[in-house]
């Protein structure tokens, strides 16, 4: 009686031991295929490269430029930029003229959805870029405006920093030159200046956000994981029977 209390009793713990391994296996399994979006090497106003294949999703926030714009992915080669996607453009300088800093909106100056999704390959060396049309590109690689900084990134702060300069010089810009931190932590900032008003410098003509898309989970992880846990299982239990 004694030796099937005994046994009784060492195949319970040995199920709790397994139960917690199967959930232990599960939850990192589920950690490690739901990969965090990958490490940018960089994304800011020194350029921007990834070190694998990386989807970034851009949302329009608005604009405050006199010019009718287009905002885009640029490839560098070379030190120089060539355009290889478009993601919005507007189709007026504005929602109603000079009203409030000529501001454009998503549904009136810009249509669409608003949102777009660019794949950064691994690798190429890439800048977002402002066309301005007669104004010309200002890019968020400084060194391609001669070292003119134009652009800033970062996070919720950023923008809040900016809605208080809406028509003076930005002067933290130097502070704003990075965004990877942000990327996939919420999302980061971008703001252009456009060099209209006399290069004024606000970097509020033209705004986005962007944040890395993680990619799907993966499942074989999970199912091979727990198969191994099983058939150990069966092994010891076999063991214990003989």
């Amino acid at each position: 009686m004694k030796l099937l209390k005994s046994s009784h009793k060492t195949n319970q713990i040995m199920n709790t031991k397994i139960l917690s391994a199967l959930t232990a296996t599960a939850a990192v399994t589920a950690m490690l295929g739901t990969a965090a979006p990958a490490h940018a090497f960089s994304f800011g106003t020194s350029g921007i490269t990834f070190t694998q294949n990386t989807d970034v999703k851009f949302n329009f926030k608005e604009s405050h430029g006199g010019y009718t714009s287009s905002f885009g992915i640029y490839e560098v080669k070379d030190s120089a930029a060539s355009l290889v996607s478009t993601l919005f453009s507007e189709t007026k300088s504005s929602d109603n003229g000079a009203q409030n800093e000529w501001k454009g909106t998503l549904g009136n100056t810009v249509l669409g959805s608003g949102s777009a999704v660019f794949t950064f390959v691994a690798n190429q060396i890439y800048t977002l870029g402002l066309d301005s049309g007669k104004n010309g590109i200002v890019y968020s690689s400084s060194a391609l405006n001669g070292g003119s900084q134009q652009a800033v990134f970062g996070g919720s702060e950023l923008w809040n920093a900016l809605g208080t300069q809406t028509t003076n010089t930005f002067k933290a810009a130097g502070k704003f030159t990075n965004g990877i931190g942000s990327l996939s932590n919420g999302g980061t900032t971008i703001s252009f200046d456009d060099r209209g008003g006399g290069n004024d410098a606000d970097f509020q003509d033209f705004t986005v956000t962007a944040e890395a898309v993680p990619e799907p989970m993966t499942m074989t992880g999970l199912v091979l994981g727990l198969g191994g846990l099983v058939a150990a299982r069966r092994r010891r239990g076999s063991k214990t029977a003989s």
